[in-house]
């Protein structure tokens, strides 16, 4: 089990092996996904060490862990027999935490397993066959391009191995996740014969991996088996666990409190100004005129509690003394804190997910009709995407994706109709792109793959230009950029024929590895002629979290000799886990 929660009370799930395991109502389909939820984060860790790349920063366990949680975390204290009503609860709370590719993709199946029991109060082995069906089907229209070796593979050949199950006589749920357990162990295991950069890295597939694990906590469920689910409070990702190493704040005094307000034509501008009037500091109100979530940091809990009473009902309030807990979110680890929740009620649609998520206050009022929201990672960066008129900042980058719901929580608290939307990481793209399903808002998604990319984009934006040119311009302009990243191996590996040792400083060039040594000047230096830095007009070098800035000179000189027609900008990133992540244009 995990260690964030072994001080927690548990719950235990268990199948009462009396009952007829030929049929699951909403209760019986509720527990089955509470127990995958619990065998998936007691092998969180396990799936996060399956990353390709033997970078510190392997987080596909964590994505889907936090998704399961926002899932489960909608259907906690249901008492719905009807399985339709679950299946959509679990399906809109798995869209709406959704982190990471994975993540996604995990929603997208729930979805489609949603979408197959609609209108149904229970369900056969057969109509959880058909629902694996469609969930496989889900899952492939999510990705522009379906890649083999992945969990769209693993869905997919589980999905077949259970209708082949259910041709069979007597075959009930118990026989039917047997089958689709042995089959999901089958094809995670032949991932590498299909995936050549996984055989290369000595790995299967993470992804997979993790969806075998959710099968594996269902079937220990039909069985009656008991599995350790930990307590609600534990269901909701710790912000430390989540956002490790993105923002450090000084040690903070007060209260932050958190809760829903339901009413009628709330205003959320006026909420927000009201709340900051009342002393309210890291202020954010999100969601439409009759359900509106607020988080805010305050020295009196009760005056921001009566005036949210004042304006209709509250429901999940969450108060935590910040100097009690003396929150340090970039040193901070799930083992040294513990998670208060003093929940009264099940968190509605807009709760779904990590109910102490933090992002950033508006750094620049919105122009006109648009307004740009981007993910960024690093003290600096934010300084940057602040600088280059970006409205919102969500934090999030490697090792702590946003989930869809707190990248609508930015695009919704921006007063207007259009938004840009830079996820600046390649594991966020797809949580991004469901936001457009989620708000009235126009939201385009440039798809940047790191933070360089979102600078570029922003760079091309013209006020003066309407909507559509700005979004094709900013398309544009990230084809131009190459991203180098200097960081250090977490583990032995051989891919494309760089030999990396556990220890060594590696470098990459648009998340490909490409040097790995002992000496970092070497790999700096041969991560920027794979960069081909000689034939690019602008180079920046950002420094991240732990690089003095004197260390940084020194490096930007090292380059200038190396490459003298060519100077270097240098800017403090302050992202973690990267030493270095160069810009070449």
């Amino acid at each position: 089990m995990d260690p964030s929660t072994k001080s927690m009370p548990l719950f235990s799930f268990r199948r009462n092996k009396s009952r007829n395991v030929a049929v699951f109502d909403g209760q019986d389909y509720r527990k089955a996904m509470l127990a995958a939820a619990a065998w998936l984060e007691q092998h969180r860790d396990q799936i996060n060490k399956l990353n390709v790349f033997p970078v510190p920063d392997g987080d596909t366990g964590t994505n889907m862990a936090a998704t399961m949680r926002a899932a489960t975390a909608a259907v906690a204290d249901s008492t719905d027999t009807n399985v339709s009503v679950v299946a959509s609860k679990l399906s809109e709370g798995a869209i709406r935490g959704a982190r990471g590719n994975s993540g996604v993709i995990l929603s997208q199946i729930l979805r489609g397993i949603s979408v197959a029991l609609d209108k149904k109060a229970t369900f056969t082995a057969q109509e959880f066959a058909d629902a694996l069906q469609t969930a496989a089907q889900n899952a492939y229209k999510a990705v522009i391009k379906p890649v083999e070796g992945t969990i769209l593979t693993v869905i997919r050949e589980s999905a077949e191995a259970a209708k082949a199950a259910v041709a069979k006589a007597n075959c009930d749920l118990t026989t039917l996740m047997q089958e689709v357990v042995a089959k999901a162990r089958q094809t995670v295991a032949h991932t590498p014969e299909l995936l050549p950069m996984l055989k290369q890295a000595g790995v299967v597939d993470a992804g997979g991996q993790g969806l075998t694990t959710i099968f594996e906590g269902f079937l220990r469920y039909t069985r009656g088996e008991s599995t350790t689910m930990p307590s609600r409070a534990s269901m909701e990702m710790d912000v430390a666990e989540i956002h490790r190493g993105a923002v450090s704040i000084d040690e903070e005094f007060g209260y932050e409190v958190v809760f829903l307000l339901r009413g009628e034509k709330l205003d959320m501008e006026g909420i927000r100004n009201a709340i900051v009037e009342m002393g309210g500091n890291s202020t954010v109100v999100a969601g439409d005129e009759t359900i509106i979530k607020v988080h805010t940091h305050t020295l009196n809990p009760g005056k921001i509690l009566d005036y949210g009473v004042s304006l209709g009902s509250l429901e999940d309030i969450n108060i935590e003394n910040l100097q009690a807990q003396s929150l340090t979110y970039a040193a901070a680890s799930a083992k040294e804190r513990g998670v208060a929740d003093t929940s009264t009620a099940t968190a509605g649609a807009i709760n779904q997910g990590n109910p102490t998520s933090r992002r950033l206050a508006q750094p620049y009022p919105p122009v006109g009709d648009v307004a740009m929201v981007a993910v960024v990672a690093g003290p600096g960066f934010e300084q940057v995407f602040s600088g280059l008129n970006v409205n919102a900042l969500v934090q999030g980058g490697q090792t702590m994706n946003p989930s869809t719901q707190e990248l609508l929580d930015g695009v919704n608290s921006l007063p207007v109709s259009k938004v840009v939307l830079l996820p600046n990481n390649g594991n966020i793209i797809m949580s991004a792109r469901q936001v457009n399903d989620l708000t009235d808002k126009d939201v385009r998604v440039i798809p940047t793959r790191s933070m360089p990319q979102g600078v570029a984009a922003m760079m091309a934006y013209n006020f003066d230009a309407d909507f559509a040119n700005n979004v094709a311009a900013m398309e544009s302009a990230i084809g131009d950029i190459v991203t180098g990243e200097i960081t250090i191996a977490v583990r032995d590996a051989l891919i494309d024929g760089v030999n990396v040792q556990t220890g060594n400083t590696i470098g990459l060039v648009n998340d490909v590895l490409v040097a790995a040594g002992n000496d970092p000047q070497t790999v700096l230096h041969q991560t920027l002629e794979k960069m081909d830095v000689a034939n690019h007009e602008v180079v920046t070098l950002y420094y991240g979290e732990g690089v003095s800035a004197n260390e940084a000179q020194r490096t930007a000189q090292a380059m200038m000799e190396w490459y003298p027609d060519q100077p270097v900008e240098v800017v403090h990133g302050g992202q973690p886990y990267y030493t270095f992540v160069i810009s070449a244009e």
